[in-house]
């Protein structure tokens, strides 16, 4: 029998101690293993030995392998004579965006399978373990090292990381502060209570996480010993926690008596999702993605359309997806299954077939915001192992690009079409085709399709309130161009105009907000109408004042208690709802493109022929400079161009 070791902790930070194990005395080789460097070579004692890391260790994965005097420690392979521990940034996210987590608890739940009272798995066995501990031999990456491919890529591809083990998470919230992208890789099945609750808040308050892996956050588990015991029991009758905190309990996540699925962190779950073991693994090199939303930025550089296939081989041995419905032959997230409203399906794999393997399901690429956050997942176990393919790498390379700068203003949310007039109402938006068609789509961001639901013939331009007030109901408001304000319900099916009253001759654009209408005219006049004076007889004359210029607006809408616009030149404009003529209109950005323009839930909403539906954040406009009169050119910076 070799030697075998342990170590007394998953990580420790350069400049920092390690405490090992020792069976009996030997010498090590201890391994930088992302870089394939050894690192040091050093006689050790026992039972005992520490490791001073030395402070000009970059953070890393390392592994020591023992030997007795006279063998050479392997350095490939594995067993029970060899430790695995993470090093992390003696100063974290100083010189390096993106931090890694190395999925340390799951290495340990596979340790020792199948041996009754010494392993997690297999999960049925009436003589598993129900809690396990660190301070054991064992407890290294699996034969198939699903982490590894990633873990070597991320370097040589030229990104600064750093490394942590993902019990760092377990309270982890100052460190991942320090960062602006976790990577959570490969195969990450087992995440504490306090883990979630470091992820998910970072994520809220403004970082990114990246999933290149699924079968995540599958188990709850619970740290116990000063985080040296791993606690797994798998039923709620036998745990402990479930007469005293039911949400602790370490069941499946998505179960009673937790309820708390795993999509709300990650979008996705294996509960969808398909897996392949033993010999049916094969599988795993026929299957590959479908890319159903190839406008989408996290495609951009690829060739790709919708239908093409990719990724070959990077399907498996689990992955994760999510419920969704087809929507005129689009996916979207149906939010049943405990996935955000804001999902967005990026790319599918219909993996039904792969119960013959194991577990038929589905694999679901997407991404979602969380918070002030996002959140992409790759859906699978295997993504590391297609970074050699050309697609796979450009879309590794978008998700670390964008998530660890800041990002553009406008994303896509849908294809290019010809619209003149655009509104948003009971989270639907509604448009008018150059041809006079009126059509809707559900408002979110997902690449959906416009359907047509009846005529908005001479329709110029669309509004709809916040909120109703007097007779300005919430629903759709229209001005045509024969100087007319009509009223439609928002129903997404055929529903007539009503006239309203008249509008200023040349209105080509028109707001609502504050109960009252905004009006901008083709000669650049700004004019307002309260909705209490909305006169109750069409035939009277509406009493429309001037309340200054309007900057050249070619779309006007309302978000936020602000009036947004579009003028000339592809500037977005903005100014409080007031009726002051002195009131200006201050610099928000660009809209490259724009000809139309909605306001919807916290996001302004613009397209143009030949230019794709997007949406944006509106920004700090409240703070853009003022530009009363001559809005003028805008600063180099405020020129945020569309990607």
């Amino acid at each position: 029998m070799s030697i075998r070791a342990y170590a007394r902790a998953t990580s420790c930070p350069a400049g920092g101690t390690l405490e090992f194990v020792v069976s009996e005395p030997g010498h090590v080789v201890v391994t930088d293993a992302v870089a394939s460097r050894v690192v040091l070579r050093a006689a050790v004692g026992a039972p005992q030995w520490t490791l001073d890391v030395p402070a000009g260790w970059p953070s890393s994965l390392y592994r020591a392998t023992f030997a007795r005097p006279g063998e050479q420690p392997r350095v490939d392979g594995a067993g029970e004579d060899e430790a695995w521990f993470a090093v992390r940034a003696a100063d974290p996210g100083a010189h390096a965006p993106i931090l890694v987590s190395v999925p340390f608890a799951t290495w340990q739940a596979y340790n020792r399978a199948g041996e009754p009272g010494e392993g997690l798995y297999y999960a049925e066995q009436p003589l598993r373990a129900t809690r396990v501990t660190f301070d054991r031999p064992g407890g290294g990456p699996p034969p198939e090292r699903w982490e590894e491919p990633l873990l070597r890529w991320l370097p040589r591809a030229g990104y600064p990381v750093e490394y942590c083990s993902n019990l760092d998470l377990h309270g982890g919230d100052e460190l991942l502060s320090r960062y602006r992208l976790l990577v959570v890789c490969a195969h990450d099945e087992y995440w504490t209570w306090e883990m979630r609750d470091a992820v998910e808040g970072f994520a809220r308050r403004g970082g990114n996480v990246a999933v290149f892996g699924a079968n995540t956050a599958w188990w709850q588990m619970r740290l116990e010993d000063g985080g040296r015991t791993m606690v797994c029991h798998r039923d709620a009758t036998t745990d402990p926690m479930a007469a005293t905190d039911p949400g602790r309990v370490t069941v499946e996540w998505s179960s009673a008596p937790v309820h708390r699925p795993e999509n709300a962190m990650t979008g996705v779950s294996f509960r969808r999702g398909a897996g392949a073991w033993g010999d049916g693994m094969v599988v795993m090199g026929r299957e590959a993605y479908t890319a159903r939303f190839a406008d989408h930025w996290v495609f951009a550089g690829t060739g790709l359309a919708d239908g093409d296939k990719f990724g070959q081989g990077t399907l498996g041995y689990e992955t994760d997806a999510a419920e969704v419905a087809e929507v005129d032959g689009v996916p979207r997230a149906t939010g049943r299954d405990g996935t955000p409203p804001s999902f967005v399906v990026l790319a599918t794999a219909d993996l039904r077939h792969w119960r013959r393997y194991g577990q038929g399901g589905a694999a679901t690429m997407g991404v979602f915001g969380l918070g002030a956050g996002t959140v992409f997942t790759a859906a699978t176990v295997n993504w590391g192992k297609g970074l050699d393919d050309a697609v796979v790498e450009r879309i590794t390379r978008n998700v670390l690009d964008r998530l660890t700068t800041p990002p553009p203003a406008w994303d896509v949310i849908g294809p290019p079409a010809d619209l003149t007039a655009l509104a948003a109402c009971d989270d639907r938006l509604f448009a008018v085709a150059a041809d006079g068609a009126l059509l809707t789509r559900e408002a979110c961001a997902q690449n959906l399709p416009w359907r047509s639901i009846g005529r908005a013939d001479g329709v110029v331009a669309l509004a709809a309130p916040r909120e109703a007030a007097g007779r300005m109901w919430l629903g759709l408001w229209a001005v045509t161009d024969q100087g007319r304000l009509l009223y439609r319900d928002p129903t997404p099916d055929r529903a007539e105009w009503t006239d309203v009253a008249a509008v200023p001759p040349g209105t080509r654009a028109v707001a609502l907000c504050d109960a009252g209408l905004f009006a901008a005219t083709a000669g650049g006049a700004l004019l307002y109408l309260s909705a209490l004076d909305l006169p109750p007889d069409p035939a009277q004359p509406a009493p429309w004042r001037p309340i200054g210029d309007s900057a050249g607006a070619v779309a006007l809408t309302a978000l936020n208690g602000r009036l947004y616009a579009v003028a000339a030149g592809n500037r977005l404009l903005a100014r409080p709802p007031s009726t002051d003529p002195a009131t200006p209109w201050a610099a928000a950005g660009s809209a490259p493109g724009a000809g139309t323009l909605a306001g919807y839930a916290g996001r302004l909403i613009a397209a143009g022929p030949e230019t794709p539906l997007r949406w944006r954040s509106p920004g700090a406009a409240a703070g853009a400079r003022s530009v009363v009169g001559d809005v003028g050119e805008l600063a180099p910076e405020q020129h945020d161009e569309d990607r």
